[in-house]
């Protein structure tokens, strides 16, 4: 009988070591340290379980086929906090629509990771600081939009001049100057 207990005891404490280890998903680990960090009074992300295998099941999260997030659609949910560094490491995202909640502090450099990044949706929040110039890596990046962001200052980083659609109005970030070609006469 003391046999059976120590192998019972030795097996449930070496699935318990390694349940974490074969179960753990890093988008699940991220987005869970980004929700950690929010006040959501309307309980938008309550079906943010970190117990799951992976977020595709979670409401306002969508994935591709290889169930990696590439969307995050969290527009106009009364959401307040900072974003997390981490978010950078989402490496299959493509649109981040985060606009028209109460998000405040600077926009993490990190962010310039998500080379996959299609859509950057921060208008009508509270964040502060510049953008990044770590964005202009971003060579799929059509739209930008931080527009309503009154704390937002500095210079545009010159690589997001070309995108489709940059909205800046209602901030402190202006325009580089253009450069001037000097005409030569021959």
């Amino acid at each position: 009988m003391a046999n059976f207990l120590l192998f019972s005891l030795t097996l449930t404490l070496t699935l318990g070591l390694l349940t974490p280890l074969v179960f753990s998903n890093p988008e699940v680990d991220i987005l869970t340290k980004f929700r950690q960090g929010l006040i959501d009074p309307d309980n938008a992300l309550q079906s943010w379980d970190s117990s799951l295998v992976d977020p595709c099941t979670w409401f306002h999260i969508t994935c591709n086929a290889d169930n990696k997030v590439i969307r995050m659609d969290l527009a106009n949910y009364n959401l307040a906090g900072k974003l997390v560094p981490e978010l950078g490491d989402l490496s299959q995202l493509q649109f981040l629509e985060l606009d028209r909640n109460k998000f405040e502090g600077t926009i993490p450099t990190e962010l310039g990771k998500l080379t996959n990044l299609i859509s950057f949706d921060l208008y009508e929040n509270n964040f502060s600081g510049g953008l990044p110039s770590a964005l202009e890596n971003l060579k799929q990046l059509r739209f930008v939009r931080v527009n309503d962001n009154k704390l937002l200052s500095g210079l545009v980083p010159k690589g997001l001049l070309g995108v489709a659609v940059l909205d800046i109005t209602n901030t402190g970030l202006t325009k580089p100057p253009a450069s001037r070609k000097l005409l030569q006469s021959g």
